[in-house]
């Protein structure tokens, strides 16, 4: 922080931080470009000098210095706001936001310094797809590792801006997190060079495209929420189709059992060729379908409680070239007083009333029949195992901790998935 001798010295001078877009002094209004050639000293990125240089020139103009080490040039600003003198310092978009504001703040106090943001390159990235931008979120990888990428995009976001950083890969290194991320199928990836430049560029790739081979290390990457395009069934793998193939709940589209879980909960089903199988809380019904892949003779009746779930895991058993006995909107048990008594049950949801749930499920669960369910706390562990137990069901505990490889610089990091507690519960045959 600035001592309290450097404070006093600086009453009465200012330093005006001007945000600019890639277009650089171009951008500016005709009052602050006034103010320039009027300014003592304009500080600016070394790839802005030239153009000012040029653009000041008849005249003595300013004094002209490069912001890029801030440290290097922040006692010449000292002196010069000490002695009175005009001085504008020209930042990128938002001074404020991922900018030199932070730095200069570290330096001088709040009350000296006045911020002018230009619009930032978020803002200017979804102005030029016609797309609001109030549910989007953002990602800087500027310095940092991709690790939070990758747990952000298993969150499903609808819209995620990444600041990417040319020095790590770029929008290669944010098309390789997709990629390990089992996503490219539900993203639009969009690449946007040098915006607000007269030569700005924004493109739309596709999975195979490769980068354009004059990238500016100047860009970002929009990553937008898409419906995946279809699959042919026979193209898609039996079982274990990457989490980006299912279409998903508007609303909540993260909330799907992730691909790792779908894989260990299907062997723990232990499914048989015929019988009856009931997906409780069926979320988009990727682990019912899944089944039917395996086993098409098993009679799949899929339960869940959201509105529009019918049509959305109708929707994703046509993708996947399976027809479920039947799907049901409504709240278990009810929904399930009518279907027939059931040779396997996943239950996924049920919430607070998973313990009246499950004492339903027991009561019609077939002799040989097997109940499985995915939790995510001890606590649902402990409330739902002792059930279990009372009706002579023997009873196994599994713990699920996936990894993803997540690109990192030139090797690869584990990136954790959420851990999934699995209780099952097994009733022996009828003698």
């Amino acid at each position: 922080m600035a001592s309290s001798g450097v404070v006093a010295r600086l009453e009465g001078s200012l330093l005006e931080v001007l945000g600019t877009d890639a277009a650089g002094v171009r951008s500016l209004s005709r009052h602050w470009q006034d103010e320039i050639r009027r300014a003592d000293l304009v500080a600016a990125p070394q790839r802005l000098l030239a153009d000012l240089d040029g653009w000041c020139a008849p005249g003595p103009g300013p004094e002209l210095l490069a912001s890029d080490r801030l440290q290097e040039l922040m006692p010449r600003l000292q002196q010069a706001l000490a002695e009175g003198q005009r001085v504008l310092l020209l930042a990128s978009g938002d001074p404020l936001w991922f900018g030199i504001g932070r730095l200069l703040l570290q330096h001088l106090p709040a009350d000296r310094l006045r911020f002018h943001p230009a619009p930032t390159s978020l803002q200017l990235a979804f102005s030029r797809l016609g797309r609001p931008w109030q549910d989007a979120s953002w990602i800087s990888l500027h310095g940092r590792d991709p690790e939070p990428l990758a747990a952000r995009l298993q969150q499903r976001p609808a819209a995620l801006a990444v600041l990417t950083d040319p020095a790590r890969g770029g929008a290669a290194e944010v098309r390789r997190i997709l990629a390990a991320s089992g996503l490219e199928a539900a993203y639009q990836v969009w690449l946007g060079e040098r915006l607000g430049h007269p030569a700005e560029r924004l493109l739309q790739l596709a999975p195979t495209d490769p980068l354009p081979e004059d990238l500016d290390p100047l860009h970002l990457v929009l990553l937008i929420a898409a419906e995946p395009a279809p699959v042919a069934p026979e193209a898609l793998p039996l079982f274990g189709i990457p989490d980006g193939h299912w279409l998903q709940h508007a609303d909540q589209p993260g909330l799907m059992t992730k691909r790792e879980v779908r894989l260990q909960l299907l062997a723990d089903l232990e499914l048989p060729e015929r019988g009856v199988l009931w997906d409780v809380g069926a979320g988009v019904g990727s682990v019912g379908l899944e089944a039917l892949r395996l086993r098409p003779f098993l009679e799949l009746w899929a339960v869940e409680r959201r509105a529009g779930a019918a049509a959305l895991i109708g929707a994703n058993a046509e993708r996947l070239g399976v027809r479920p006995a039947g799907v049901r909107e409504g709240e278990a048990p009810a929904a399930l007083e009518d279907l027939p008594d059931p040779d396997r049950v996943l239950i996924g949801g049920g919430g607070r009333g998973r313990v009246a749930l499950l004492a339903a499920v027991l009561a019609r669960l077939r002799p040989g029949g097997i109940v499985v369910l995915p939790l995510a706390t001890l606590e649902a562990l402990a409330q739902l195992r002792p059930p279990l137990e009372q009706a002579g069901l023997g009873v196994g505990v599994t713990q699920i901790q996936a990894w993803r490889g997540t690109p990192l610089a030139e090797g690869t990091r584990l990136a954790p998935l959420n851990p999934v507690l699995v209780l099952k519960g097994s009733r022996p045959p009828a003698v």
